[in-house]
């Protein structure tokens, strides 16, 4: 197997966090948030129609990823649950139908990549991902995904 050229974090999610890093040397060249909500008067399948389109887009314009994503194993509410199951449904389905390469990483390891510590506030994940890539970012799922791309690029998928 070839080395991929680009690692693709993702941070699943209504308000999706999404970065791409280039896999040599972990240089961010790419990140934001897409909003995947549903709007009034939409059926409840937009969320992952959003979420396919702008991935598509994304692995479109970098070709040769590999794709990491944040593996939650628990949820404290229902409506969490179902909405990351369904986005994660859909990330699985585009990945394979593509055949992109992809691996889940837990939220603890994530976040001790980037700070140390497995339980890391969201204020300390945007700070780590501050000074990492000096890069203001949007939100906290931004700053997920850069270190979910970074994690996954250095190989701690567990």
């Amino acid at each position: 197997m070839t080395m991929p050229q680009f690692a693709v974090g993702i941070d699943l999610g209504t308000a999706c966090g999404w970065a791409v890093l280039d896999y040599a040397t972990g240089k961010r060249l790419a990140s934001g948030t897409w909003d995947c909500s549903i709007r009034r008067g939409e059926g409840a399948g937009f969320r992952v129609i959003r979420l396919r389109g702008f991935l598509a887009e994304l692995l479109k314009a970098y070709p040769g990823s590999v794709v990491f994503y944040e593996a939650i194993k628990r949820h404290l509410g229902t409506q969490s649950a179902h909405a990351y199951g369904e986005l994660r449904g859909a990330l699985y389905g585009l990945l394979d139908a593509e055949s992109i390469p992809y691996a889940g990483i837990p939220v603890g390891t994530i976040k001790r990549e980037a700070t140390g510590k497995g339980a890391a506030s969201k204020d300390a994940m945007i700070a780590a991902a501050y000074e990492r890539w000096q890069v203001e970012t949007v939100d906290d799922n931004e700053a997920d995904a850069l270190w979910v791309a970074e994690t996954g690029r250095q190989g701690k998928t567990s």
